[in-house]
């Protein structure tokens, strides 16, 4: 049997702020939650992905700040170019990488930095997720 990918699990130290960005800026849901205060654990998924793959929230840890060099992120694919320009716009407060583009597989991207300094990225035209047609053609 061949492993598959279900869940990345970070620790956080606002659980809440980070349930409410990934929520505002990813479009993840509550799919399950438990644990008490220090002791909480969220599993946030996307529409019709609670099934296969979740981001679960663990509070409380360390978690250092990302250093500009380092490239570790996590990554969303969004429908087309104008939607990173616009999750830039609206995550201005959080913005670590203006839109830019860069040679094929990377496509057009900007990242955002969630409250524990994890870079979140948000892409259109990678071979993964909407966009990756276009490039095939």
């Amino acid at each position: 049997m061949k492993p598959v990918l279900t869940h990345i699990a970070l620790h956080v130290r606002d659980i809440d702020a980070s349930i409410a960005f990934y929520r505002a800026f990813c479009g993840l849901r509550m799919v399950h939650e438990r644990g008490g205060p220090g002791e909480r654990v969220a599993w946030l998924a996307a529409d019709g992905r609670e099934q296969s793959f979740v981001l679960v929230l663990l509070a409380g840890g360390p978690r250092a700040a990302q250093p500009a060099d380092e490239f570790s992120l996590l990554g969303f694919a969004l429908e087309n170019r104008a939607a990173v320009d616009e999750m830039a716009r609206r995550g201005a407060a959080h913005l670590v990488w203006p839109p830019k583009e860069l040679p094929y597989p990377v496509g057009y991207f900007c990242g955002l930095e969630d409250p524990d300094g994890n870079v979140i990225e948000f892409s259109h035209g990678q071979p993964l997720g909407p966009g990756a047609n276009e490039r095939l053609s």
